[in-house]
């Protein structure tokens, strides 16, 4: 696809708003969806909406950049700074990043039922995602898994954070909490467990034996998605908790 075909030069069922409506968002390339915000074209060489949103990406994308993450914390001024965006544009897409935010963030009513990872990392989003500092949050529950609320128990570095478990467990008790989920975020964006994430999820796993308060899960928040150790690990088969 060449930067200056226009989207009505395009078959019709090929186009990006009638390939959305037809398939769902999830199919279409970033430049596609940034074309739908866009509208129109207009940059260098009279770029198509798609050839200005593929402009875009290539130009968030210098110096080894991953363009999605600079564009998510772009301000209004840089993104006019590329030749075709203007206010109308940049301030219709940093509009559709906020919303996109605000939605990923958005915490489960207190007493819902956290029943998987995913539904666990959005009650931590908003404390951990996307934060400078490794944070290292709780998800307090009931015996029947229902939310009863979340905490930050530690805030460190750009790179490490220290979490003990007397101070997670004392928090669970405080709120006569019976059953806790562990969080904490990579600033980085990486999802890997570290040597440190280990041992401690380790140590959790057995307090949480010796208080009878099981350890559902420990998840590792980053770049917008999150990773399940009970998932992507054998420690709970090797400390099991009875849930």
């Amino acid at each position: 696809m060449t930067y200056c075909l226009r989207v009505a030069d395009i078959p019709k069922d090929e186009r990006p708003r009638e390939r959305l409506l037809a398939h769902g968002a999830q199919i279409l390339a970033t430049a596609e969806l940034i074309a739908i915000l866009l509208g129109t074209g207009q940059g260098q060489g009279k770029l198509s909406a798609i050839g200005l949103g593929q402009y875009i990406l290539q130009q968030l994308s210098q110096h080894g950049r991953d363009p999605l993450s600079v564009l998510r914390d772009i301000s209004a001024q840089e993104l006019m700074q590329i030749p075709g965006i203007g206010p109308a544009k940049a301030t219709t897409i940093l509009a559709a990043i906020e919303l996109g935010k605000r939605s990923f963030q958005s915490r489960p009513l207190d007493r819902t039922r956290i029943e998987s990872p995913a539904a666990a990392a959005a009650a931590l989003s908003q404390d951990l995602m996307w934060q400078p500092q490794e944070r290292f949050g709780v998800i307090l529950l009931d015996v029947k898994n229902r939310l009863l609320g979340t905490q930050v128990i530690t805030i460190g570095t750009a790179t490490e954070t220290l979490a003990h478990p007397r101070e997670i467990f004392r928090e669970a008790i405080r709120q006569a909490a019976t059953r806790l989920i562990v969080a904490h975020n990579h600033p980085s964006g990486s999802l890997e467990p570290s040597n440190e994430d280990i041992q401690l999820t380790r140590q959790l796993l057995a307090a949480a034996q010796i208080l009878n308060i099981p350890l559902l899960d420990h998840l590792i928040l980053g770049n917008g998605d999150h990773n399940s150790l009970r998932q992507t690990t054998t420690l709970w088969d090797e400390y099991p908790q009875g849930d």
